[in-house]
C-alpha cells in the first residue's frame, strides 16, 4: 500500500459532522476499542486532519500529530489503524504473533504474512473471517510491526493446512508512510508520555518466548526482551517482569512496557537524552512561553523571509508561510494556545505596539500586512538564527532561478503576406511565406515607394499612391461611395501597411518554441462568488505562453495553501486552474514573476467587489 511514494493531491480539516462519522466508523470497525481508546486515538476536542492521495487513500490524523487511521478506497469500508495508532492503543486490533525476530525482516520489507511464518498458541489457531483487520507483532514485544487483512477465514486456513497467505500486508514499520511522518507530523505530549517504545526490531528477541501460552492476538503475558547493541550494554527484562506480579502484568501489560522502554532509554548517550527531554518540553510550554515563541518566529521572519516588495500580503501568508517557517527545530507553535488565540488577535497586538502596521481588507475580511517598522525597538537589537535548513533552501531555491532563467518567456509579434499585399511583395522580390517583424515589413514598402519612385517632390514626407500601393492600403477598408486617398504620410504608411498583413507571434519559453496565427491572446484571471459564499480564482488561456496548468495548479496549491484543480475547457479551448480563495492579485504577481508574461496581455476581473 506504501511501498511506493504518492504524493497528496490535498490536505484539509474534517468538519464536525465529518469528525463524528469517522468515530462512529472506528466504532463499528473495530469493536474491541473502547471509548478511552477512541478519545485517546481521536481527541474530540481536537483537529483532524485528512490527507488525500492520488491512489484515492485517505490517511487521517490528529493535526500536529501522527497519522492514527488510513481508508484504502476513501469510502470507510476499509479502514486500518497506523502502527502508530496500535503502539498507542496496542489491543486495537487481534494479532498474530511470528515464530522468531527473523521473519519479521520480510514484513517489513513489504512481503505479505504467511500462515508458517505465525505462531500458533497451544489452544489453537484462533477464529477470524476473510478480510478482516489484523495487526502482527513479534515474540516479547507488544508493539505491533504492520497491520493487514486476512485472505481467508481460520476454517479456510485449517482445511489448507495453515499454508499459503494469511495476511496481506497494508501498511508496516518504517514504510512510506511511516517515514512521510518525520518531516510532515510532529509527536504530541500524551504519545511521548504513553508510547516510548524502541526499534521493535531491537525489542524483539531471535527466539519465539517459551512462556508465551493462550490465544494468538493477546499480549498481556507477553516478555519483554531489550537488547541495546550501541552502548554495549543490556537490560534484563525478565528480572523486572519477575518482580512484577502476574495480575499486575495483565492488568497493565502497556505500562510494564513503558517503564521497562524507559529504564532502556537511560542507557542511551546524554545527547539523546538532551533531545528526548527537549521533545517532551516543548509540549509542557506555558501560555508565556508560547507567546515568547510566536515573538521571536515573527521577528525572524521579518529579518530573513518578509520582505518589503513583498507587502502587502495577507495575514494568513505570513502565519503559513514564513512565522510557521521560521519555527525553531523540533516546536509545534500553537496560536490557539497563546494568550490570543486567534491569528488577527495576535497581528493586532503587534500592531499596536507598532512593529508592524495592520489593515482588514473588506473585501477578503483578513488582516493584511501593509509594512514593517524595521526601526522599531523590538526590531534592532534582534539577531535572527542562521539554521542549515535555510542554506538547503537557498541551494534549492538558487536551482529553482537556474530552472526558471533557462525558460525565460520571449513574445515576438510577426507579420506574413497577405492576399492585399502580395503585389507589393512580389513587385520587390520579397517572399511571401515568410514572416517579418513590423521593421522588416515596414522596409518591403519602403522598397516599393523607392523603386516606383512615389516621394512627392514638393514635400518629401509624402507618398503619392499609385494603383498597387493604394490598393494594398485600402482596397476593401474604405466604404462603397467613399473617394480613395491619393497620397499618404509617411508616418502612418508602415503601421496601415502592417495592418493589411496577417498577424502572427511567436513564444518561446526555453528550448519550446511555438508559432501562431492571429493576435497573441491574453491570461484571463478572474474571481467570482460560489455557493456559501465562497470565491473561487479561475485562470485560462495559460496555454498562449507554454505554461502546464498542472504545474501551476501545484504551485499555486503550495504557494497559497489552497486547494486547486485544473477543468478541460469545452470546445478544446484549452484547460482552466481553479483556485479556492479570491487570490487574483496573487496569481497576476506569480505569472509576472515567475512565468514573466507581461502586464499588458494579463486581463484581471474581479466580479466579487461592488
Amino acid at each position: 500500500m506504501f511501498k511506493k511514494a504518492v504524493e497528496a493531491k490535498a490536505q484539509q480539516r474534517l468538519s464536525g459532522a465529518d469528525r463524528k462519522k469517522l468515530r462512529r466508523t472506528v466504532r463499528d470497525k473495530f469493536p474491541r476499542a473502547s471509548d478511552a481508546d477512541i478519545d485517546a486515538l481521536l481527541p474530540p476536542k481536537a483537529e483532524i486532519i485528512v490527507a488525500k492521495f492520488q491512489n484515492r487513500v485517505h490517511v487521517y490524523g490528529v493535526e500536529g500529530g501522527f497519522p492514527v487511521f488510513f481508508d484504502v478506497d476513501g469510502r470507510g469500508s476499509e479502514i486500518y489503524p497506523t502502527v502508530f495508532a496500535l503502539w498507542k492503543v496496542p489491543e486495537l486490533l487481534p494479532s498474530f504473533m511470528l515464530k522468531g525476530g527473523e521473519v519479521s525482516q520480510f514484513v517489513i520489507g513489504g512481503a505479505d504474512l504467511m500462515f508458517p511464518g505465525i505462531s500458533v498458541a497451544a489452544g489453537g489457531l484462533a477464529s477470524f473471517s476473510a478480510g478482516e483487520p489484523w495487526a502482527v507483532k513479534v515474540p516479547g514485544n507488544p508493539a505491533p510491526i504492520a497491520v493487514g487483512s486476512t485472505t481467508m477465514s481460520s476454517d479456510e486456513a485449517l482445511k489448507a493446512g495453515l499454508r499459503g497467505k494469511a495476511l496481506r500486508i497494508m501498511h508496516y514499520y518504517r514504510d512510506l508512510l511511516w517515514e512521510s511522518v518525520e518531516g510532515h507530523y510532529v509527536p504530541n505530549a500524551g504519545f511521548l508520555e504513553d508510547v516510548v517504545f524502541e526499534d521493535p526490531l531491537f525489542l524483539a528477541s531471535n527466539q519465539p518466548s517459551d512462556s508465551f501460552e493462550g490465544d494468538t492476538h493477546g499480549s498481556d503475558a507477553q516478555q519483554s526482551h531489550i537488547n541495546n547493541e550501541n552502548i554495549g550494554e543490556s537490560v534484563n527484562v525478565n528480572d523486572v517482569i519477575a518482580e512484577t506480579s502476574a495480575a499486575s502484568i495483565q492488568n497493565d501489560s502497556v505500562n510494564a512496557a513503558k517503564e521497562i522502554t524507559l529504564d532502556a532509554c537511560d542507557l542511551k548517550s546524554t545527547d539523546n537524552d538532551a533531545a528526548a527531554k527537549s521533545d517532551i518540553e516543548l509540549y509542557s510550554l506555558s501560555i508565556e512561553d508560547v507567546d515568547s515563541h510566536l515573538d521571536r518566529c515573527l521577528l525572524q521572519a521579518l529579518h530573513t523571509t518578509v520582505k518589503d516588495k513583498d507587502l502587502p500580503i495577507p495575514g494568513s501568508t505570513l502565519w503559513s508561510n514564513h512565522v510557521l517557517a521560521c519555527r525553531p527545530s523540533g516546536i509545534t507553535v500553537d496560536i490557539k494556545k497563546s494568550s490570543h488565540k486567534k491569528l488577527s488577535k495576535w497581528l493586532q497586538a503587534k500592531s499596536s505596539t507598532g512593529l508592524i502596521t495592520i489593515k482588514e481588507d473588506k473585501y477578503k475580511k483578513e488582516a493584511m500586512l501593509i509594512s514593517v517598522n524595521r526601526s522599531h525597538p523590538d526590531y534592532l537589537p534582534f539577531k535572527p538564527e542562521k539554521r542549515p535548513v535555510e542554506k538547503v533552501d537557498q541551494a534549492a531555491d538558487c536551482a529553482a532561478s537556474e530552472c526558471c532563467s533557462q525558460k525565460v518567456l520571449e513574445v515576438v509579434e510577426v507579420y506574413k503576406s497577405s492576399v492585399h499585399v502580395n503585389s507589393i511583395f512580389a513587385s520587390v522580390g520579397a517572399d511571401t511565406g515568410k514572416l517579418y517583424s513590423a521593421s522588416e515589413a515596414s522596409d518591403i514598402v519602403f522598397k516599393y515607394i523607392e523603386k516606383e519612385n512615389l516621394v512627392k517632390q514638393t514635400e518629401k514626407a509624402i507618398v503619392v499612391l499609385d494603383a498597387t500601393l493604394c490598393d494594398a492600403l485600402f482596397k476593401g477598408a474604405i466604404k462603397k461611395g467613399s473617394t480613395y486617398p491619393t497620397e499618404i504620410h509617411k508616418k502612418d504608411l508602415g503601421a496601415t501597411f502592417i495592418s493589411r498583413m496577417q498577424a502572427h507571434h511567436i513564444v518561446t519559453r526555453g528550448s519550446e518554441s511555438v508559432v501562431r496565427k492571429g493576435v497573441l491572446k491574453t491570461v484571463h484571471i478572474m474571481t467570482e462568488r460560489r455557493q456559501g459564499n465562497k470565491k473561487v480564482t479561475k485562470v485560462s488561456g495559460l496555454e498562449t505562453f507554454l505554461i502546464d496548468a498542472e504545474a501551476l495548479a501545484s504551485e499555486l496549491q503550495k504557494k497559497f495553501a489552497c486547494s486547486t484543480t485544473v477543468v478541460e475547457l469545452p470546445g478544446k479551448k484549452g484547460h482552466e486552474v481553479l483556485i479556492q480563495g479570491g487570490v487574483i492579485d496573487d496569481v497576476a504577481r506569480h505569472l509576472l514573476e515567475q512565468y514573466g508574461i507581461p502586464k499588458r496581455y494579463i486581463e484581471v476581473l474581479d466580479k466579487t467587489r461592488k
